[in-house]
């Protein structure tokens, strides 16, 4: 129920501003490899934020807090693993289990642009807190389905594409319909290794999907969601279709 997903690189803001001379310095922040953290409705995502920068005495410690819409918030530490780069590991969950010690219940409101927040101590004692040293995405995931009918088809007839997208609702734990989102539709030949886009599609009040296209070929029909700034991108596996004579 989770897609994995798909946070960004973050340029820093450098020492913070009252930083003395000789404390550390914060470089940039990297989230997830570059990558949006996108969950879904049960399992957690575990992802994590690498802080790096310089000091003449080595990195030595590193406090992370993420800030997000409607107060979302996470925190965690970890030592250093080099003179230079600080990892901290973050798991997110749309529903925290029972009795666990994750002290945030996501709602739909907590999705969006989040911020980073970095203390950053060095060996010697010296410490720079640099707030907002960089941004990412925490999303909705989506999931989307496709039926190409009929199967087989008579070229040059007309084929019914159908599918739904839906997303997951953090307040209800559920998947939903997401609607007036617009979808392309992408076809790949047999015998072809790349998909075009021969349509668009906007989703009904449910997600629902319908297109018609003229069956010209032997291929895979799929739809393509780009996302959005709040839900993650997704794409169908190509339903196949055999066009006869």
């Amino acid at each position: 129920a989770v897609a994995a997903s798909v946070a960004v690189l973050l340029a820093g803001t450098g020492t913070a501003a009252d930083a003395a001379p000789g404390d550390p310095v914060v470089g940039a922040v990297t989230v997830n490899a570059g990558r949006d953290v996108v969950v879904g409705t049960t399992a957690g995502v575990a992802f994590p934020v690498t802080v790096t920068g310089s000091d003449d005495s080595g990195l030595s410690f590193a406090d992370v807090d993420l800030k997000g819409p409607a107060g979302g918030f996470y925190t965690t530490d970890a030592f250093c693993e080099s003179a230079t780069a600080c990892t901290t590991a973050f798991t997110v969950t749309a529903r925290p289990a029972p009795g666990g010690d994750d002290p945030v219940d996501l709602t739909n409101t907590n999705a969006g642009k989040w911020s980073v927040d970095a203390l950053v101590d060095g060996n010697d004692g010296g410490s720079v807190f640099a707030p907002g040293a960089g941004t990412f995405s925490l999303k909705r995931a989506a999931r989307l389905t496709v039926n190409a009918a009929p199967e087989p088809a008579v070229r040059g007839g007309r084929l019914t594409i159908d599918g739904r997208l839906v997303r997951a609702d953090w307040n209800t734990y559920r998947y939903t319909g997401y609607a007036d989102q617009t979808v392309k539709l992408q076809f790949r030949e047999k015998d072809g290794d790349t998909y075009r886009t021969v349509a668009t599609a906007r989703t009904n009040g449910t997600g629902g999907l319908h297109l018609m296209a003229k069956a010209v070929a032997d291929g895979f029909w799929r739809w393509n969601f780009a996302g959005t700034a709040t839900t993650g991108s997704v794409k169908t596996a190509g339903d196949y279709v055999d066009v006869r004579p």
